[in-house]
């Protein structure tokens, strides 16, 4: 070790760049995080990246839930007229 550093050019802060994540505290049920760890193991990937596939998924307009409105409209278009 030296007996002194130099620190003049330092800056505080974070060394890692967060590229375009924030790390925010989220209480998650226990099962809920065995089953994704379980996925995670199986698929290659991390178990938080599989979350957060999960949460951006779920974001998709296309993810909507279907709807009694939803489904009956579907079946009135795909039914032929009695």
């Amino acid at each position: 070790m030296r007996d002194e550093y130099d620190f003049s050019n330092g800056t505080r802060g974070s060394i890692a760049s967060t590229n375009g994540k924030t790390r925010v505290t989220l209480y998650l049920d226990d099962e809920v995080i065995e089953a994704f760890r379980a996925r995670a193991g199986s698929s290659g990937k991390g178990y938080q990246t599989l979350i957060n596939d999960t949460l951006r998924a779920s974001l998709s307009p296309d993810a909507a839930p279907v709807t009694v409105a939803t489904l009956r409209q579907v079946l009135h278009e795909m039914l032929p007229a009695a």
